[in-house]
């Protein structure tokens, strides 16, 4: 995914794409009226769609329902109903209540000319697991909600899905498909409780592209597989992870239906969004001061070199070491030691940087030499990257994660409150 398609960075999110608008408010489930905590998004027109969940054995019913959504469409949707605060996770009447949420969407968007069927929702919750979902807040606030729809509603409905996140997470790109302009835009919430396998996320991507179902959902599982399954920040996996990617096609470019040139093109451009939004989720993990980026390169294969990568990302050891500024290499070892894949250590090298210098800290599985002084001050940065090099092939791989603070127990402790 490193060739350069030359996409072009632009703003607007989820509202980015041709045909699609968003909004987003505060219904009441959070007190706190300054947050949103109800949002929605809608395309003009039906959209190929494809997704991917937690793995997890806990899901939360909006899983459970927008899978059977999808299955009853033949991979269809229109519009996302999501909210935040409150999780619809291990409740008795979770599904009942999503299909709820579903069908007062559909209701109320078609009520308003958008002709949206009640299985082409994609519902999502987030927040505090094992609560009984209110309805009624949700209920008196959908007319508002579709009212509000704007092309311009990203920001509104960003913020209607953050929890403990500190900062709104949303990248967008324009780029060329046989000579046509096309645009793909994303959001993403998550701060904790993120972990492989997908991490614990609400991330949405819409696109005015148009490409084959199968091979939108064949995209987005590579696309994920070196992205979100690569992201770590505590090593406790989600019940509600959900992403999607919706395509609807008005750019007006020939279908992709092949795994030709404008297919490589359109997964370099879901890489760019997701790996993106990857890296906003790592920085903003709760209490983090650092966000910490693994390569390994040099390895016999992908696989390799991913479970490397990760198996770094996610020592505890090592991400407290980060947060302490201290260049303890031999906690990088160490992970890379007990990662379950076949390589030769003594062949690894080892580097700390950041935007204050680089620093080898390990040759042929072996310390060298460095100055503590300096290596405090490439550690004082705000993003640091391990460079891993195995010396054993030429695949390589990214991890993303970030440090263990005092701020992250402190989160925690208090989560429902």
């Amino acid at each position: 995914m490193t060739k350069n398609y030359n996409w072009k960075k632009i703003d607007g999110g989820v509202c980015a794409a041709k045909g699609f608008k968003a909004n987003g408010l505060n219904c009441g489930l959070n007190p706190n009226k300054e947050k949103n905590d109800l949002g929605l998004v809608v395309s003009e027109v039906a959209c190929d769609t494809a997704a991917v969940y937690t793995t997890n054995k806990v899901k939360g019913a909006p899983i459970l329902v927008t899978k059977a959504n999808l299955e009853k469409s033949g991979q269809k949707s229109k519009a996302i109903i999501v909210n935040s605060k409150n999780a619809n996770t291990c409740n008795f009447d979770g599904v009942e209540k999503a299909q709820k949420m579903c069908q007062m969407a559909s209701d109320e968007l078609s009520k308003a000319g958008y002709d949206v069927k009640q299985e082409e929702v994609i519902v999502a919750s987030t927040g505090v697991i094992g609560q009984i979902l209110p309805m009624e807040p949700i209920a008196n606030s959908m007319s508002a909600l579709v009212a509000g729809l704007s092309y311009d509603g990203n920001d509104r409905a960003t913020n209607a899905i953050m929890t403990t996140d500190t900062v709104p997470k949303q990248y967008a790109v324009r780029f060329t498909l046989g000579g046509v302009e096309c645009t793909m835009g994303g959001m993403a919430k998550g701060s904790g409780m993120i972990h492989p396998n997908m991490a614990t996320t609400l991330n949405f991507v819409t696109t005015d592209a148009a490409i084959d179902a199968g091979l939108l959902q064949k995209a987005l599982s590579e696309i994920v597989k070196v992205t979100y399954n690569c992201l770590s920040v505590d090593g406790d996996t989600s019940t509600n992870d959900t992403l999607t990617v919706m395509a609807n096609g008005l750019a007006g470019n020939h279908k992709i239906e092949t795994e030709n040139e404008d297919y490589e093109i359109f997964k370099a451009a879901l890489y760019e969004i997701l790996m993106n939004l990857t890296k906003m989720l790592a920085k903003d993990g709760e209490g983090a001061s650092k966000m910490l980026e693994c390569t390994c390169a040099g390895a016999p294969d992908l696989d390799t070199a991913i479970i490397v990568a990760k198996s770094v990302i996610r020592s505890p050891l090592f991400k407290c070491a980060m947060f302490g500024e201290d260049a303890n290499w031999g906690r990088i070892l160490c992970a890379i030691g007990y990662a379950e894949a076949e390589f030769d250590i003594d062949k690894v090298d080892v580097d700390l940087a950041s935007d204050k210098g680089t620093i080898p800290v390990c040759r042929n599985g072996s310390g060298v030499e460095f100055s503590e002084e300096f290596a405090k001050e490439v550690l004082g940065a705000d993003e640091i990257y391990i460079h891993i090099n195995l010396n054993q092939g030429n695949q390589e791989a990214k991890a993303w994660g970030c440090d263990l603070t005092y701020e992250y127990v402190k989160i925690n402790g208090d989560y429902r409150s």
